[in-house]
C-alpha cells in the first residue's frame, strides 16, 4: 500500500479502474449504499489521522459533518436578502456552500481545539463530548437552521455544466474525494510534518525536546480531520437533499469511531474497510434482528458494542491491522532510504574550549523534597563531561533543569552564554541542545529510521500544505539521509526499515542517540546512553562519543557503568543526595574518599 501511494498516477489510476469496475456491476440501491460509505469513509479517514496516528480520542467529529452539511444547505436555499450580510453573494452557489463550509470549520475548529487540545487523560474525550452536544442542540434551535425540523428541497448539485443529481453521478464525486483525502493522508503522514503528528505517540515530553510544536501538531491533525468532515457534509447535504439536526449528534460521533476501531484506527484503509463493513452490516441487521426479536428496536448498536470489544480484545488493529499480517512485510515495509538532493546545512560548532552549557547553583524543590541543591558544573566544546551517582541522588531531574523541561527553584541554567529562564525545551533543540531519555521515548510502530528522522525536525522547513501536495521531496530526501546517516553511525544501518518497537532495549538506545545527533547539536545529554547494551556496542558508542568530541561537541552524559565513564570522560561530577560531592578527572575521582563511600565503595 505505502509503494502504491508513493507513486500517485499509478495509485489514482489503480483506483478510478476499481471505482469503474464496481459502478458497472453495482446496482442502484448498491450504489446509494457505496455512496453512504464513502461520505463515513471520508469523516472517518479524520479520525485515524486525529486518534490513531496523533492520539487524541474524539466524539465530537460528527459536529463538523453538521457545518458543512448546514453551510451547503443554507446557501443552497436561501435567498440572498435572507442571508447574514457578506454571505448573500454565495446564495445558490454550490462552491460558495463549500467554501463557508470550510472557512466555518477552520474558524470553530481553531476556538475549539485552543480549547480542547490542551486537555489530556479522560478529559479530552469528555471535552469533545460536551461540544459535540452543544452543536447538536444549535443546529437544532436555530432559526436559520430550520430547527429540529430541517431544511429540505436542497436542489440537484451543479458543477462544471454537470447535475450531479442521482447515485451514480454522485458515486463520482463522492469516492473522487475520498481518493483525494487517502492521498493527501498518505503525503501528509510521510513527511516532516507527518512525523510530528506521530511523535505525539512517544509522549509530549520526547517531542519537544526534539524540537516539534506538540500543540502545533495537534491542532494540525484536528484541523484536518475537521475539515475532511466538512466535505463530508457538504456532499451529504447534496446526496440526501435534506438536513437535520439528528445525523450530527453524539451519537453519530460514536458510531464513526466504532468504524475507525474495527476498520483500524491507526491505519489508512482501516477508515474505509471500518465505513464499509459498519454501513453494510448496519442495513443488513436493521433487515434481520427486528424479525429475529419480533419486534424493533436499536439491535444493531447491541451488535457493534459487542463487536468493538471482542475486537479490541482479538485484534486491537483492527481488520485493517489483521489483514496487514497477512501480507508478506516486504510488501508493507516502508521505504527505508531515498535518493538525497543535496545535504543539509551544518551547524556553526563553538571554539574548542568554549563553554557552552553551564548550571550556576541549581536549586530544584518539590514541596519539602529537595531534588537538587546548589549544584553547578559546565561543559565545554569539545569535552565529555560525566555526572554520576547513587540512585535517587537527582541525576535525571538536573537534566530536566538544563535542558528546559523542568524550572529550576533557584539558581540558571546558561546555554551558549544565554539564559535559558523562560525558554522551552523547543527552543533549545532548535538552538542546538540533544537530549536522550533514562526511560526510552520511541514510537514503537515506526520504523528505526522514521524515528531517527523525527529529531532533525528543526533541520526542515517544509510546512503541511507543501506536505499534502507533495512538494517536499526534495527536503524530505535530505532529512532521511541525515537520519540514516546517524543511524549507520550508531550500528542500525541495516536496521532502518523495520519497526521500532521489534528491537531490543540496548538497540532503543542507539535509536535515541542517533535521533539525537540528527538534530546536529553542538550539546548532547545522554542519560545512561550504555544502559543494556552489550560489550562490544559499548566500545563502538565510546567510539563515536569520542569521534563527536573530536568534532567539538559537548557532551554531557549521566552513567552507572564506571567502567565506561572512567575510561572515556573528561571530568566526572558526583552527586548524592542532590548535592556535589566531587569533581575532577576520572583519575582523581577514583580515589576520592567521599566518593568511595557514597557510590563507588568498595569497588576498588
Amino acid at each position: 500500500m505505502r509503494r502504491l501511494l508513493a507513486s500517485p498516477v499509478t495509485g489514482i489510476a489503480a483506483a478510478v479502474a476499481a471505482l469503474g469496475l464496481m459502478s458497472a456491476l453495482l446496482t442502484p440501491y448498491q450504489l446509494t449504499l457505496a455512496n453512504n460509505i464513502g461520505l463515513a469513509s471520508l469523516t472517518v479517514l479524520g479520525l485515524v489521522l486525529l486518534t490513531g496516528v496523533a492520539g487524541m480520542t474524539s466524539f465530537g467529529q460528527a459536529a463538523f459533518v453538521g457545518v458543512g452539511a448546514y453551510s451547503a444547505a443554507v446557501i443552497a436555499t436561501v435567498p440572498a436578502a435572507n442571508l447574514p450580510p457578506g454571505l448573500s453573494l454565495l446564495a445558490g452557489s454550490p462552491l460558495g456552500g463549500l467554501l463557508l463550509g470550510l472557512v466555518a470549520t477552520v474558524i470553530v475548529a481553531s476556538v475549539l481545539g485552543a480549547v480542547t487540545l490542551r486537555l489530556s487523560g479522560h478529559y479530552l474525550p469528555l471535552g469533545t463530548i460536551a461540544w459535540g452536544l452543544s452543536f447538536y442542540y444549535l443546529f437544532g434551535t436555530t432559526e436559520l437552521f430550520g430547527g429540529f425540523g430541517g431544511i429540505s428541497d436542497i436542489p440537484a448539485l451543479h458543477l462544471a455544466g454537470l447535475t450531479f443529481s442521482d447515485a451514480a453521478s454522485l458515486y463520482w464525486l463522492i469516492w473522487g474525494a475520498v481518493i483525494l483525502a487517502v492521498l493527501v493522508t498518505a503525503n501528509l503522514l510521510d513527511s516532516r510534518s507527518g512525523r510530528a503528528i506521530r511523535s505525539l505517540r512517544g509522549g509530549q515530553l520526547m517531542a519537544e525536546s526534539m524540537g516539534v510544536n506538540t500543540f502545533s501538531a495537534k491542532m494540525t491533525a484536528f484541523l484536518v480531520a475537521a475539515l475532511f468532515a466538512a466535505v463530508a457534509g457538504w456532499l451529504y447535504a447534496y446526496t440526501q437533499r435534506f438536513v437535520a439536526a439528528a445525523p450530527f449528534g453524539t451519537q453519530a460521533g460514536i458510531d464513526f469511531l466504532f468504524m475507525a476501531l474495527i476498520g483500524g484506527v491507526n491505519r489508512v484503509p482501516g477508515a474505509i474497510i471500518g465505513a464499509g463493513v459498519v454501513v453494510v452490516l448496519r442495513e443488513w441487521l436493521q433487515d434481520v434482528l427486528p424479525h429475529l426479536f419480533g419486534r424493533t428496536g436499536n439491535f444493531e448498536t447491541i451488535v457493534f458494542g459487542l463487536a468493538i470489544v471482542v475486537i479490541l480484545q482479538k485484534t486491537p488493529t483492527g481488520i485493517a491491522g489483521a489483514l496487514a499480517r497477512l501480507v508478506p512485510k516486504r510488501l508493507w515495509r516502508p521505504q527505508a532510504r531515498r535518493r538525497a538532493v543535496g545535504e543539509l546545512p551544518r551547524r556553526y560548532m563553538p571554539l574548542p574550549g568554549e563553554v557552552v552549557l553551564e548550571a550556576d547553583s541549581i536549586t530544584r524543590r518539590f514541596g519539602g523534597l529537595v531534588a537538587n541543591n546548589e549544584v553547578s558544573l559546565s561543559v565545554a566544546s569539545g569535552e565529555i563531561l560525566a555526572l554520576i551517582g547513587p540512585n535517587g541522588a537527582g541525576k535525571s531531574t538536573l537534566f530536566n533543569q538544563l535542558s528546559a523541561v523542568d524550572r529550576p527553584t533557584s539558581g540558571e541554567v546558561r546555554f551558549l552564554g544565554r539564559r535559558i529562564h523562560g525558554l522551552t525545551a523547543r527552543s533549545l533543540a532548535a538552538n542546538g541542545l540533544a537530549r536522550t531519555f533514562q526511560h526510552v521515548r520511541l514510537i514503537r510502530g515506526m520504523s528505526v529510521l522514521e524515528n531517527a528522522a523525527v529529531g532533525a525536525h528543526t533541520r526542515g522547513r517544509n510546512g503541511v500544505l507543501a506536505s499534502m501536495l507533495r512538494l517536499d521531496r526534495a527536503e524530505e530526501a535530505r532529512l532521511l539521509a541525515e537520519a540514516a546517516h546517524q543511524l549507520s553511525r550508531v550500528g542500525l544501518g541495516d536496521q532502518l526499515a523495520i519497526k521500532a518497537g521489534s528491537l531490543a532495549l540496548g538497540q532503543h538506545r542507539l535509536v535515541e542517540i542517533a535521533r539525537a545527533l540528527a538534530s546536529d547539536p553542538c550539546v548532547l545529554l545522554l542519560d545512561e546512553p550504555a544502559a543494556g547494551l552489550r560489550f562490544q556496542e559499548k566500545q563502538a558508542l565510546a567510539r563515536l562519543l569520542r569521534q563527536l568530541k573530536a568534532e567539538g561537541m559537548a557532551i554531557l552524559l549521566v552513567e552507572h557503568d564506571m567502567d565506561f565513564v572512567m575510561g572515556l570522560a573528561d571530568r566526572i561530577v558526583v552527586i548524592d543526595f542532590g548535592e556535589t560531592i566531587a569533581a575532577g578527572t576520572p583519575e582523581e575521582i577514583r580515589v576520592n574518599p567521599a566518593v568511595i563511600e557514597a557510590y563507588l565503595g568498595g569497588a576498588e
